[in-house]
């Protein structure tokens, strides 16, 4: 099992950050690795929403069942994975002093041997988290662009 953690500090308040966070649909505008989302439930938001996230990582391809686990207004959100991946994943949001936001994204993920052998968690742990710093680094930027 690979565990993952990011976080960044966007200047906006929770409420904010969480405006974008909670419209699943958007989130591939600032993660790069995810395509497409495509709904399979009635649901878009909250507790017990599922959807097929085509996700690219390098020269893989996958399609990433999520269910939502976990939805907290204005706090936090969690997710299963299933598929070729599995694990589970967590965005939380943590207002500071001056009404900024700090954003945590965690993941524990269980990678499949053929994706690196016995280094696959190490390799992906490391791999995901540069690209998830640079998603929050777009997040950040796509929130903090609409306080001005």
């Amino acid at each position: 099992m690979a565990e993952i953690t990011v976080s960044t500090e966007i200047h906006a308040p929770p409420s904010q950050v969480w405006d974008t966070v909670k419209d699943i649909d958007d989130h591939v505008n600032w993660m790069k690795d995810a395509e497409r989302i495509d709904f399979i439930s009635h649901k878009r938001s909250g507790v017990g929403t599922k959807f097929d996230c085509a996700t690219k990582v390098g020269p893989f391809r996958l399609k990433d069942r999520m269910e939502i686990t976990e939805w907290i207004d204005g706090e936090s959100m969690g997710v299963s994975h299933e598929g070729l991946v599995t694990g589970s994943g967590r965005f939380s949001l943590q207002e500071t002093a001056d009404n900024h936001t700090i954003f945590t994204w965690e993941e524990t993920l269980d990678f499949p041997f053929w994706m690196g052998g016995p280094l696959r968690d190490t390799v992906g742990s490391r791999i995901l988290s540069m690209i998830w710093k640079k998603n929050l680094t777009l997040l950040k930027q796509q929130v903090e662009s609409t306080s001005l």
